[in-house]
């Protein structure tokens, strides 16, 4: 994250966070995640699945800062193509604020992908956060370092 950010940008970034919905949507239906909050059938998924952790990466709306729609949708595009050539198997994925002052945006879930390689990818598309977990089920934030 830029050295440049306030304490203040920084509490109002993680407030709007946890003001999300992190829906994931998987073969068995949707899963409606939440920060720090467990998930019995995430965790019963990624078990089925012989996933040691996941990630939630989006491509919208870098630095906190709304794009049109035709650009969002160009950019997740490029992610979801990253992650394929990866070896990746991504499923579709949205968040959702809570107050719906904030457009919904588009987003992957990514089964097995480590922490450090989730915030790699998400730096590269400019944005200031993830949304990480392991074998537990209990998605986390995690905060890209973008100042190198």
């Amino acid at each position: 994250m830029s050295l440049t950010w306030t304490m203040a940008t920084m509490n109002k970034l993680e407030a709007a966070y946890r003001a999300t919905t992190y829906r994931v949507f998987l073969p068995a239906g949707p899963l409606d995640l939440r920060l720090d909050q467990a998930d019995e059938r995430l965790r019963a998924w990624l078990a089925a699945a012989g996933c040691r952790c996941f990630a939630l990466v989006t491509a919208c709306n870098p630095g906190a800062q709304r794009l049109d729609a035709a650009s969002n949708a160009e950019r997740q595009a490029r992610l979801e193509c990253e992650l394929l050539e990866g070896n990746y198997e991504p499923f579709a994925a949205e968040h959702i604020a809570d107050d719906g002052a904030w457009p919904v945006e588009e987003s992957c879930f990514v089964p097995d992908l480590e922490a450090e390689d989730a915030c790699a990818l998400a730096a590269d598309f400019g944005q200031n956060a993830v949304v990480c977990g392991g074998e537990d089920g209990v998605p986390r934030l995690v905060w890209v370092s973008q100042s190198g």
